[in-house]
């Protein structure tokens, strides 16, 4: 267990440079992005062939409720990065390392995506559900808060000139918004409806179809690997640019 817990640490310690994981990062991305383009082809076709024409329950819906299979992947995707970039914001701050405070910024962008995409299918599916684009519901109101959230983190970022400045400033506004997401999550797993009354619908897994849950799961996975995959690749990019008068690229370059 000793040994196995060094090696872990000193892999961890080895790849924290931007000269040591840059190139790794060349090496996973590709790895990530064909997985991505596999899930979300086969979660399409899965969920456009494969499942009911009509959603049913209480309130049962025609075809426009296969845009959940979007719209819940991107909505979870939206709150797991967030929840990666306070991880990697708090790293950053606690150990003072330049790789951790560019791995926040890199997720930021695709948060924001996902964040974005959430609120618009919600949009477009609300407005044939409940005949709305939008209503003040709690659920939808937090996930707009978390999308301002993250636009708040990049343009606090690229509003400070001095990068180091920069990256502590916009990583203690990130842990600041943290909050928000259990409050997502409660607004959308609130026990009594009473207390978040929403016009937004959610079913248990096992009320779930098997193959539209098998859609969503996929679709999920999908943008799990996509969001590795534009991490890794704006990573490289910034350690291109914060590191492009340092030594070791100038003979990674030659």
């Amino acid at each position: 267990m000793n040994l196995n817990f060094k090696t872990l640490q000193s892999n961890w310690f080895h790849y924290s440079s931007p000269a040591t994981f840059y190139p790794l990062a060349g090496k996973l991305l590709p790895r990530f992005a064909v997985a991505a383009l596999v899930l979300v082809l086969f979660a399409l076709y899965w969920g456009f062939t494969q499942t009911p024409d009509q959603l049913g329950g209480t309130n049962p819906q025609k075809e426009y409720y296969r845009i959940i299979y979007i719209h819940v992947a991107a909505a979870w995707m939206s709150m797991w990065l967030y929840l990666m970039l306070a991880l990697w914001s708090m790293i950053g701050l606690i150990f003072n390392t330049r790789l951790s405070f560019m791995m926040a910024q890199a997720i930021a962008p695709t948060g924001a995506i996902f964040t974005f995409l959430a609120l618009w299918t919600g949009a477009f599916w609300g407005r044939t559900s409940w005949g709305t684009y939008w209503d003040w519901d709690p659920r939808l109101t937090s996930e707009l808060i978390l999308f301002f959230l993250y636009i708040g983190y990049l343009a606090l970022h690229s509003a400070i000139d001095e990068t180091r400045r920069a990256d502590r400033a916009s990583a203690l506004l990130a842990l600041v918004g943290l909050v928000m997401v259990p409050v997502i999550y409660w607004s959308i797993n609130c026990p009594d409806p009473n207390q978040c009354a929403a016009l937004h619908q959610r079913s248990a897994p096992s009320q779930i179809d098997g193959n539209i849950l098998l859609a969503m799961l996929a679709m999920v996975f999908g943008f799990w690997m996509y969001s590795f995959a534009a991490t890794l690749a704006r990573l490289r990019t910034l350690i291109l640019v914060r590191e492009v008068d340092s030594e070791w690229l100038q003979e990674w370059l030659q």
